[in-house]
């Protein structure tokens, strides 16, 4: 390892709180080709609410379009990362199903990116790290070569949140689904696709998908499949819904 990158992450480590910790991670992305980086930690209040404290130097105005317009509810990114663990790339194709989010990265220079996640069974957080830039796409190599170091940042950074929550936010609540969500795991649970289940419940393929993630994220699983059972085991559903 270069004895720079070997430097920082010591000093990173040494690190006790977010505040000092979040400035040399950045410096780190940018010595290693990436202008942007982003850290966020998702954590269900002692109400059952969905909360996220975040950290990047994303330009003022795409922050405060993305909280706005609440965009996190459509981002594939954010999708991705709250069911699975692998490093995604960001493309035109992955937002294929939202395009003018896609086009607003682009003009705020964020359209070069990759993200990845950490899901923390103990304390039931999720957090997403995010390297991104305009001058250049990302190589399959860059990704590979800098995955190692990238996870070792995010498993720092998230231990430095975790630890500054208070202690009744570390472990959540039992999860409570609403009715609706309940109706969209019955119908998933008796086989019908996302957009048949749309169609019975008048509403759109996208809002399913919201849904399914965030019942996902409310039961801890990683996947559609894992959310039923875990429904079931909750009293949710009847084992007999399954198809």
């Amino acid at each position: 390892m270069e004895q720079w990158k070997e430097s920082q992450l010591n000093q990173l480590s040494s690190t006790k709180h977010i505040d000092a910790a979040y400035p040399i991670a950045l410096e780190f992305a940018k010595n290693i080709g990436f202008k942007f980086f982003a850290f966020s930690t998702t954590y269900q209040t002692k109400n059952n609410q969905l909360n996220t404290i975040r950290h990047n130097n994303y330009p003022t105005i795409w922050n405060k379009y993305y909280e706005q317009k609440n965009l996190s509810s459509v981002d594939p990114v954010v999708a991705h990362c709250n069911h699975s663990m692998l490093p995604i790339m960001w493309s035109e194709t992955l937002f294929s199903k939202v395009p003018s989010l896609w086009e607003a990265l682009e003009t705020h220079g964020l359209q070069h990116g990759w993200s990845q996640s950490l899901h923390d069974e103990d304390s039931g957080l999720c957090s997403i790290l995010s390297l991104a830039r305009s001058h250049s796409p990302i190589t399959a190599l860059e990704l590979y070569e800098n995955l190692g170091f990238s996870v070792f940042m995010c498993r720092h950074l998230h231990a430095l949140i975790a630890q500054s929550l208070p202690k009744k936010m570390l472990k959540p609540p039992a999860a409570h689904l609403s009715p609706r969500e309940i109706d969209i795991l019955e119908l998933a649970a008796a086989g019908k696709t996302a957009e048949e289940s749309a169609r019975i419940l008048n509403l759109s393929v996208r809002t399913i998908h919201f849904h399914i993630q965030n019942v996902i994220f409310k039961l801890g699983v990683s996947n559609k499949i894992a959310a039923i059972i875990a429904a079931i085991k909750a009293g949710y559903l009847k084992s007999t819904s399954i198809r």
